[in-house]
């Protein structure tokens, strides 16, 4: 049992202070009385039989204090020494009386003073630990830790040279993020050498991208190679309940840099307190504006020469105020994006180090199995590997521990115990099939290099098309064929059970998305044209999207489903003319599922050799006014 935890704990404090409420409150009510208690009438009886040598009468109390001769025996007690007993004032001359015939010699009637020390003591304990309590929990609530009422403090951790440093060497696929942050090293560790220039050093560097590319982990090899002094704190850190103690924490943060300069402040997820502000329903006055105008002014109000640096990290520099993006305050804005597939396979090696594995097990072949996937990704990716190898009592990670892994994080563990009937794993192989089979059938569609029907995650089954090289840019015939290749399952359930299930909800949504956004942003409809339709604004304020009207009219808006009915049903289309076109080819796909359940890209290649490609699309016109373009100036294939 952790002694250190339990007293740290609020339970232990509030149970001490219950205790001492309850020892101290008794006593200090049963100190006004000397001896044992007896009844009036005992106490009447020992005066009259002369057991007793002295008496006092508290007029103040009702109370009559004895002193007893010698023990007495009473229903089973023997009383001794000082005994005491309470009287009614009906009776109180009846008590006078009989105590003043017993003419006893140490009789008095004087009531006996008070120690008013005493007394004030006994008032103000319970207060007094009723307050302690209260400030500690205020301290506890405020995270001032053994400082009282400290909140204005900024919460920042401060890494020293002494703490497990992470430098530039652990950072892989991010060469030119790396790049630009090693150039604010040498600014901190050399400012003279581009001050001597006429350069200012940057005030502020903003890291942006999606979560899991190594934003944060760029940020500690900045700490751990620095020479300075390096701050970490969260965005949320900075609001409270309390008004004003965000833009305090803020002027804290800074004066600490300041006085540890040079240094590097880091804010992570500084979206929670750099919104846009006026957007939202609470106006401009609430406690994380007050903290958004502090940071700004910290920002472009410290010396240029200080030789202090904001580093901040946000998946959504979309929401980020204008203020707080101009040059003087973040003035370099640095993306970190999924690496390529030289920037994964680096990453691979990164955290491949120290984990066995086989001889043969190629991290290349893993990195192009791994599109799309983010350093965080491929880091779960190979825990996932080295886990599934220790269950299975293995000493070396290999090809069928990667691949498994793989699959666990792009759809989920599989499901072993679900058992389907056989109806549902042919209807399952058929969609699958179907999906494949479009895939390969169609010309601008990426190669099959796996199927299952083995429920993982949400899905009863599903197929990984996969690009040999990485993409950036999409053209709509591969759009096209993305929407064909969707479609293809719910097309071979319709060709060959004409019942259609359930299955293909997620499909259909898909392809819906891809076809609205080609009608609505990417400009590939002739009808609607070349038009952004809506203002795309992810801002997630509810008095900003108030605010903002349709910009479209209805009429605009039926031409726009109408388009994407069309996209789809042409989709359609040709998903059923490559299932009809092969058939044969789908029969003996789908039987091959439901005998061996997963096919690998070499056995998948083997059945699809025959396949009969759909002709090629013709070439689309943006306007019928406009000629169509049947040669590359540059001498390539347009339609290549």
């Amino acid at each position: 049992m952790n002694f250190k935890k339990i007293i740290s704990g609020p339970l232990f404090w509030i149970l001490l202070v219950l205790l001492g409420l309850v020892i101290v409150v008794p006593l200090l009510l049963t100190s006004s009385g000397t001896g044992q208690r007896v009844d009036t009438n005992i106490g009447m009886e020992l005066i009259e039989q002369g057991e007793v040598t002295e008496a006092r009468i508290d007029d103040g109390d009702s109370r009559v204090d004895l002193t007893l001769e010698e023990p007495f025996e009473l229903d089973g007690r023997t009383l001794e020494g000082a005994v005491h007993f309470h009287f009614s004032q009906a009776r109180a001359e009846t008590v006078a009386e009989t105590i003043a015939q017993a003419d006893l010699e140490g009789y008095t009637d004087e009531p006996e003073q008070s120690n008013w020390f005493l007394s004030m003591l006994g008032f103000m304990i319970p207060f007094l630990l009723i307050a302690i309590l209260f400030i500690w929990l205020i301290t506890r609530m405020s995270g001032g830790g053994s400082r009282v009422m400290q909140f204005g403090k900024s919460k920042a951790k401060m890494f020293d040279k002494d703490m497990p440093q992470v430098t530039f060497a652990d950072v892989a696929g991010a060469d030119e993020a790396v790049e630009e942050l090693q150039e604010i090293r040498e600014f901190l560790a050399e400012p003279q050498k581009f001050q001597r220039l006429g350069a200012k050093i940057p005030k502020g560097v903003l890291l942006y991208g999606p979560p899991g590319t190594g934003k944060t982990l760029l940020a500690k090899a900045v700490a751990g190679e620095a020479g300075g002094s390096f701050y970490s704190i969260s965005g949320s850190d900075f609001v409270e309940m309390f008004v004003g103690v965000g833009a305090s924490r803020v002027r804290d943060l800074f004066k600490q840099a300041k006085e540890n300069a040079p240094a590097i402040i880091f804010v992570d997820e500084i979206d929670a307190v750099g919104r846009q502000r006026g957007a939202g329903v609470g106006g401009g006055n609430d406690e994380r504006e007050q903290t958004l105008n502090q940071l700004l002014v910290e920002m472009d109000g410290f010396d240029p020469n200080s030789n202090i640096i904001v580093i901040a990290a946000t998946n959504r520099p979309d929401v980020l105020d204008p203020a707080l993006l101009r040059p003087g305050r973040f003035d370099r804005q640095i993306p970190v994006e999924a690496p390529d597939f030289a920037g994964r396979k680096a990453i691979l090696e990164v955290h491949s180090k120290g984990k066995p594995m086989v001889d043969d097990l190629d991290v290349e072949q893993i990195a192009r199995k791994t599109p799309g996937f983010t350093g965080a990704d491929l880091a779960n990716v190979l825990n996932e590997a080295a886990l599934l190898t220790a269950r299975s009592n293995a000493d070396l990670i290999d090809d069928r521990a990667v691949d498994e892994a793989i699959d666990r994080v792009m759809a989920g563990p599989q499901k072993r115990t679900r058992l389907m009937k056989d109806h549902e794993r042919r209807v399952t192989a058929y969609h699958e099939g179907g999906h494949a089979l479009v895939a390969a059938a169609l010309n601008y569609s990426a190669p099959v290099t796996k199927i299952t029907i083995l429920p993982r995650g949400r899905a009863l089954g599903y197929t990984m098309v996969v690009p040999e090289d990485d993409k950036y840019s999409t053209t709509r015939n591969e759009l096209l064929d993305q929407i064909a290749y969707a479609m293809g399952g719910r097309v071979a359930e319709e060709i060959v059970f004409h019942d259609p299930s359930t299955g293909a909800a997620n499909d259909i949504q898909k392809a819906t998305d891809t076809a609205r956004k080609m009608v609505t942003e990417y400009g590939m409809s002739a009808k609607v044209g070349s038009v952004k339709l809506g203002s795309g604004d992810t801002n997630p304020f509810l008095g900003k999207e108030m605010a903002t009207g349709k910009e479209y009219s209805e009429q605009l808006a039926a031409v726009v489903d109408q388009e994407v009915r069309a996209i789809i049903e042409e989709a359609h289309d040709e998903a059923y003319w490559a299932l009809t076109e092969n058939r044969d080819i789908l029969d003996t796909l789908a039987e091959e599922l439901l005998r061996r359940e997963t096919l690998g890209a070499k056995e998948v290649a083997e059945i699809f050799a025959q396949v009969r490609k759909r002709p090629r699309r013709e070439v689309w016109e943006s306007s019928p006014r406009r000629p169509i373009v049947t040669e590359d100036p540059l001498g390539g294939d347009p339609d290549a």
